[in-house]
């Protein structure tokens, strides 16, 4: 992706140097740029690499949460809580799972309420090759060794914590 589009520059660089003279210090907001800028990336590679498999990033992790269910399969209330997706969402992926034939629905056995998702066999099957397609691409962190790429996932641990994400 750098090939694409790539500036002379570093555009934050730039705006973090203009806010530092223009409005004060600048360290905050280029970080959360970056950080923005940086998801924005990684959205791009993996939808990319998921593209081809009909599937989008959060289709995927709906079909790996579903593969780590101890029982096979998952109440969509807590396919929710775990995504962390409003229930709308949830239903919206399940629903395009469904209509490709990598899931499916079955009544709860004691909820008449709830509804269980389940893989099916061409779901195990596509999340195979999209887990060897994600993985090939590194989710897009290919420019990070893994001593980085630790202290990456603890440095965004802080934060998501500090914003009530988990406990």
């Amino acid at each position: 992706m750098a090939s694409r589009g790539s500036l002379p520059f570093d555009p934050i660089q730039r705006a973090a140097d203009l806010w530092e003279e223009r409005i004060g210090p600048s360290r905050t907001m280029a970080a959360v740029t970056s950080v923005m800028r940086v998801q924005q990336i990684l959205l791009s590679e993996v939808d990319g690499a998921l593209r081809p498999l009909g599937l989008t990033f959060a289709r995927y992790e709906a079909l790996v949460l579903l593969d780590f269910a101890r029982r096979g399969s998952l109440p969509m209330r807590v396919m929710g809580e775990r995504l962390q997706l409003h229930p709308t969402s949830v239903t919206n992926i399940v629903d395009r799972l469904q209509g490709d034939g990598l899931v499916r629905r079955l009544p709860h056995p004691t909820d008449r309420r709830a509804t269980l998702v389940e893989l099916t066999d061409e779901g195990r099957a596509r999340l195979a090759k999209a887990t060897a397609a994600v993985t090939a691409i590194e989710f897009g962190l290919g420019g990070l060794d893994e001593a980085d790429q630790d202290r990456l996932t603890t440095l965004l641990r802080s934060v998501r914590r500090a914003a009530g994400d988990f406990d």
